[in-house]
């Protein structure tokens, strides 16, 4: 009940499971986790990261301006936790599946949304995630063999969820 998805291209798996989420919430499921949405507001500058809280009308900025010229990490670790703060609550309404953007650095790391996939999987709720090629290796180790991949097309997720949610709660 861990689905995966990994694309090629910057922000590619973010669009992906915003689209899935809107897709799946306009047939009447009910959702938690996030999506990523990147905001593009100076044009030196990286995109503002935010994000989306399914389930709740919110936004949560995980990125830091660290300047044009900054080449260190802009993972803002407290917005990443008070996220993760908001979708744990999340859990005990009962969503059809949790979606979190990514399995990133934090995660392989035993941080960020870690502790939240095993608790909605320890419920018996099916993730969706998304995993880069430099993440995958601390992905098959947290998963155990239990995550099944799934073709980065908004077919192949649909389908996926489709045959292992349970019926969708709005």
């Amino acid at each position: 009940m861990l689905g995966y998805v990994t694309t090629q291209g910057r922000g590619l798996a973010d669009r992906l499971l915003a689209d899935l989420a809107d897709d799946l919430r306009a047939r009447g499921w009910k959702l938690a986790g996030v999506v990523q949405v990147n905001l593009d507001r100076h044009p030196d500058r990286l995109c503002d990261m935010e994000l989306h809280v399914l389930g709740k009308n919110h936004h949560v900025r995980i990125s830091q301006d660290l300047g044009p010229h900054a080449r260190g990490c802009r993972l803002d670790a407290g917005g990443l936790e008070q996220a993760v703060g908001l979708v744990e609550a999340e859990l005990a309404t009962r969503p059809a599946l949790v979606i979190i953007n990514k399995f990133g650095k934090s995660e392989a790391e035993g941080r960020g949304f870690r502790n939240v996939i095993g608790m909605a999987l320890a419920e018996g709720i099916p993730v969706l995630t998304s995993v880069s090629q430099h993440n995958l290796q601390g992905f098959m180790a947290f998963s155990d063999g239990l995550a099944e991949p799934v073709s980065a097309d908004a077919d192949s997720l649909l389908c996926w969820c489709e045959k292992t949610c349970a019926a969708p709660q709005a």
